[in-house]
């Protein structure tokens, strides 16, 4: 059985909640694209750079995935003013992006509503734009209440510099209680960025994403391929390298995840594990944002699009999935 559908989906997009917007089935994850510190330009992953990540970019967009989701903290801004750069390189393909950054509210920002403006208008200057279509707060961890965080979200729509808001890695408790308070302000609460993958079904067992799916919420779901544990291009005796360990997993029991990803594949034409496990998230309701780093990566990910799993994929994959429960420090300062 698939549960957790979000009502706002189509057959080929998302309405996000309290806009016209569209989303796409699919997006790109782009923590990577300027962190050097963690993914790469400098650490372990010597190849990728700016010319890489421009043909992501162009591959991504050419195939429908549209959704290019950032933060202010990736890369201190640099992933923000990587995207203004591919922005103003391209407008044709530019006209076709739809971007979604965050706002970090650390809990000594108490003015919070201040400390918010001035993120969002720093953002907004490092990808050259003049507003955003999706302003998520980065995570549960603010010292001020939900009302507090409604009414600054409420302020940068009103001032027309975003044009719906989003939380990340909110439970149901805080999704519904965020959800509240917008509504008082006469704002929909339009997604929520969680990790979701057949590595980590919690947010689906544990009632989020049905949570979601009641307030019309659409979920993201990043690291959607376990930060590439579910590519098979990993293993036992080939463990993914550097510090891929946020959401680490033994490679015995990934392997047999993987297992049941490829057995499906073949079924649907030899789509890679990749492609089955980014599916099979589409239809849970969610739209997944992995990473893409290069070319190939772009044109692997976008293969999760144009089929369908069936209703006896979902409960074979269901079956094989992992539930998985984090620490909330984890989950606060992890990549969503």
């Amino acid at each position: 059985m698939i549960t957790g559908r979000v009502r706002a989906m189509d057959m080929d997009h998302h309405t996000l909640p309290g806009s016209d917007l569209a989303l796409p089935l699919l997006g790109v994850g782009t923590w990577a694209w300027g962190d050097s510190s963690t993914w790469g330009m400098g650490s372990y992953d010597t190849s990728l750079t700016e010319e890489t990540i421009t043909e992501a970019w162009n591959a991504s967009i050419d195939a429908g995935a549209t959704l290019f989701d950032t933060a202010e903290v990736y890369g201190s801004g640099e992933s923000e003013r990587i995207i203004g750069r591919l922005l103003a390189a391209d407008p044709e393909r530019a006209s076709k992006a739809v971007l979604a950054t965050k706002f970090m509210p650390s809990p000594w920002k108490l003015n919070v509503r201040g400390a918010l403006m001035a993120a969002l208008t720093a953002s907004l200057s490092r990808l050259g734009i003049e507003k955003v279509a999706l302003y998520q707060i980065h995570g549960p961890i603010s010292l001020r209440s939900h009302a507090a965080l409604a009414e600054a979200l409420a302020s940068a729509h009103q001032a027309g510099l975003v044009e719906a808001v989003g939380v990340s890695n909110y439970s149901a408790k805080e999704t519904r209680s965020i959800a509240k308070e917008l509504e008082k302000r006469g704002l929909r609460l339009a997604t929520n960025q969680i990790e979701f993958s057949l590595l980590r079904r919690s947010p689906e067992t544990g009632g989020l994403l049905a949570t979601c799916a009641e307030l019309g919420v659409i979920p993201l779901a990043y690291s959607p391929i376990g930060q590439g544990r579910l590519t098979g291009k990993y293993s036992v005796a080939t463990p993914p390298p550097g510090k891929r360990n946020f959401s680490d997993h033994p490679m015995e029991v990934v392997d047999k995840v993987v297992g049941e990803l490829r057995a499906v594949g073949e079924k649907h034409g030899g789509k890679l594990p990749s492609q089955v496990a980014l599916n099979w998230i589409i239809a849970k309701g969610a739209i997944p944002i992995p990473g893409a780093k290069n070319l190939l990566q772009a044109q692997e990910n976008a293969g999760a699009l144009g089929w369908s799993l069936d209703g006896d994929d979902v409960e074979r994959l269901d079956a094989a999935a992992l539930g998985g429960i984090r620490s909330l420090q984890n989950r606060i300062w992890q990549h969503g």
